[in-house]
């Protein structure tokens, strides 16, 4: 695995995390050791369906359900999340790290108006009256570039577009100006044009607020050109981290399929690579922390 230059505060440090899930064929692992560190800095992970990208995500938020166990730790500032009871969680979820999912429309309740949702989600972590919530509300939508927030204040979630509605769920996660925020294949269900839009604004507030965020995206040149630093998972494990810049130059053979596989303008081919794989990358690496 190659090693990039750890971050001399870092606002997370995950040791050997492991999640499982229960079933009737027993347990399955959906991450296992995973060990990393970061700052305020924008880390990318990146995978196959099912490499255990979101799970990891979720893990840190301890956002899993019932059915899973998580073994390991989960350090953000000193503080192991993974050994804090629920009600002590509920200081850190939303006011100190929150989590922007895949699809808004999912997210969002459908049955109140936008702008409250935002409001209420930052009165649950301040002592902010009624009317200083919705003035903190209307400030961070115009903050997300939202051309009339009024308006999109007293719409509900289904009167708002994707690339719209994803803007609000950012705005919501970054109300109470968390320091560390997930964000989980946020472009994925948007088109090229709104995806670099929302990728922008979400990039400007990170470098303002000096944020820590973990991108997780399937899109490796989209993650190679937004984030610094990127991880790749499979079967559950980190099996290479490398600089964003430096991502043509992975050496492990499943980055190397992954890129492959990837139809480049520049480099045009009659063929794609078909991604092999072997199972014992899904193994410890000898040596690796």
């Amino acid at each position: 695995m190659n090693h990039t230059t750890p971050p001399a505060d870092p606002i997370l440090k995950v040791d050997n995390l492991s999640v499982g899930y229960a079933s009737h064929h027993g347990t399955v692992h959906a991450v296992r050791d995973v060990s990393f560190q970061m700052g305020a800095e924008k880390v990318g992970i990146v995978g196959e369906s099912g490499s255990g990208k979101s799970t990891l995500g979720r893990a840190l938020l301890r956002i899993l359900p019932r059915s899973a166990t998580l073994q390991g730790n989960i350090w953000f500032h000193g503080t192991d999340l993974a050994r804090l009871t629920e009600k002590q969680l509920r200081a850190y979820r939303g006011a100190r790290l929150s989590m922007v999912l895949q699809d808004p429309k999912y997210s969002l309740n459908p049955l109140m108006r936008v702008g409250e949702q935002i409001a209420e989600a930052y009165r649950l972590h301040s002592d902010a009256s009624r009317e200083q919530a919705r003035e903190r509300a209307m400030s961070i939508l115009e903050a997300v570039q939202i051309r009339n927030p009024a308006r999109v204040y007293r719409s509900y979630p289904h009167e708002v577009s994707g690339g719209m509605g994803q803007r609000v769920m950012i705005a919501m996660m970054l109300v109470a100006e968390p320091e560390l925020v997930v964000a989980d294949e946020i472009t994925s269900a948007l088109d090229a044009t709104v995806s670099m839009q929302v990728l922008a604004i979400l990039d400007d507030l990170v470098r303002e607020m000096g944020l820590g965020l973990v991108f997780i995206s399937h899109d490796l040149e989209l993650v190679a050109t937004f984030c610094e630093r990127i991880l790749v998972m499979y079967a559950g494990r980190i099996v290479e981290e490398c600089r964003a810049g430096e991502l043509d130059q992975a050496r492990h053979p499943y980055t190397r399929g992954l890129l492959g596989s990837v139809p480049r303008i520049d480099r045009p081919s009659r063929r794609l690579a078909v991604l092999e794989r072997c199972p014992t990358w899904a193994e410890p690496t000898p040596g690796a922390p």
